[in-house]
């Protein structure tokens, strides 16, 4: 399942990058096709803090990323990175003192705010944000010359902390004058259009988010509920590990188990990832029978490595459960392993275990990989290394198999 967003690079005066913005795209073509702005602002945080990664699609500067009245007003920022995201408001709301006593509080957290497609007007409660606001970003396609001098000598005179930032410049006579004119930032088809970037995503099962949510909206959510729930799903559980690559928050130590993941990202920053994920999955999704067969396959391993593991007293069965769940992860993501793996915190065993060397985990991957090819001498050889009898192999794989066709 290929994921689509638009970045478009802004440049300063020395035609550096200064920073993306990113943009909602749905396919390959390169123009916006969503018309509720909520719906496209969720999906590109999904997409930049899960689906590519906010480190990959930054490149280490700042995001533009558009918000609507009702986005500014949720909680969401709290799970986004006030180095990392510019907050553009976008033209069509309205200032109220809501408005500015919300900017004033993300100015306070340190977020950078910009105003799109800027025109003036006589509202005194506009005058009033620009105490807050760090960049005016002007259309030059919508702003008339007389417009843009008048917006110049508002800065220049009264708020000189604002930059400007001039936008959709389409020739070099446009750039030339907003250079002339004390722009700072240009950012237009003069430069470089949106370019879209495509990665490949684990298909969502959107009935598995509102089990989860359920789980979370009792009064006092188990753990060990939520990591059993959340290991049933494949995209789940993904997605989480890379939230907590992702997060502000982020820790240093690698986690072994779904539950530590929980643990490590909170219930409170799960429960509100949750429903940016869930919001913006609820659309059809289109699975193929093959990725559909790659992970039911990638569930059966996880709970056969899992299994093994506990009829062995493994203290660390979790560990074994994650090596089977990302096992053929680089298939599904069309990939190559050592790239996904460097995004996600696991653990230094389960990492070396998936990169194919020799750690105390291998045995139990190989033996249910040799199940699967019905490698009769390497089961055997498996079997015998990790003590387990195939009477009690072939009780494990059939209960694996039912697991796996419950829950997926």
């Amino acid at each position: 399942m290929e994921a689509y967003i638009g970045r478009q690079p802004i440049f300063d005066e020395l035609e550096q990058v200064y920073a993306y913005e990113l943009l909602y795209r749905h396919n390959e073509k390169n123009y916006f096709e969503m018309p509720d702005a909520d719906v496209a602002t969720y999906d590109v945080i999904a997409k930049t803090f899960v689906s590519f990664g906010v480190d990959e699609l930054s490149q280490g500067r700042p995001c533009f990323i558009n918000f609507t009245e009702n986005l500014l007003m949720s909680p969401i920022f709290e799970q986004l990175s006030a180095q990392l995201v510019v907050v553009e408001l976008l033209e069509d709301i309205v200032i109220t003192v809501d408005i500015i006593e919300r900017v004033q509080e993300l100015k306070g957290l340190g977020y950078r705010i910009a105003l799109d497609d800027f025109l003036l007007n006589d509202d005194l409660l506009e005058s009033e944000i620009f105490k807050y606001v760090d960049i005016i970003k002007v259309d030059f396609l919508l702003a008339s010359e007389e417009e843009r001098l008048k917006i110049e000598y508002l800065v220049r005179s009264y708020y000189p902390h604002i930059t400007l930032l001039a936008e959709k410049v389409e020739t070099v006579e446009e750039y030339t004058w907003a250079r002339r004119h004390g722009y700072k930032l240009f950012q237009g088809y003069f430069f470089k259009r949106p370019q879209i970037i495509v990665t490949q995503e684990i298909p969502a099962n959107i009935l598995q988010y509102y089990r989860v949510i359920a789980l979370l909206r009792e009064t006092d959510p188990d753990i060990n509920d939520l990591a059993e729930t959340i290991e049933c799903d494949m995209s789940l559980s993904y997605k989480l590990l890379k939230l907590i690559n992702s997060s502000p928050k982020r820790r240093l130590n690698k986690v072994r188990s779904i539950k530590e993941a929980i643990i490590s990202l909170g219930l409170r920053d799960l429960q509100q990832w949750l429903h940016i994920l869930t919001y913006r999955e609820m659309r059809d999704t289109k699975v193929s029978g093959r990725m559909e067969e790659v992970m039911r396959t990638s569930l059966i391993r996880a709970k056969m490595c899992e299994s093994l593991a506990r009829y062995n007293g493994g203290k660390l069965h979790s560990e074994y459960f994650l090596i089977g769940m990302f096992s053929l992860i680089d298939v599904i993501l069309g990939r190559p392993l050592h790239q996904i793996l460097e995004q996600l915190p696991l653990s230094e065993g389960v990492v070396a275990t998936l990169n194919g060397e020799a750690t105390p985990l291998q045995p139990y991957l190989q033996l249910v990989i040799s199940l699967e090819n019905m490698e009769i001498e390497r089961i055997r050889q498996f079997a015998q290394q990790i003590e387990v009898p195939a009477s009690a192999i072939l009780r494990m794989h059939y209960e694996a198999n039912k697991w796996a066709k419950q829950v997926h």
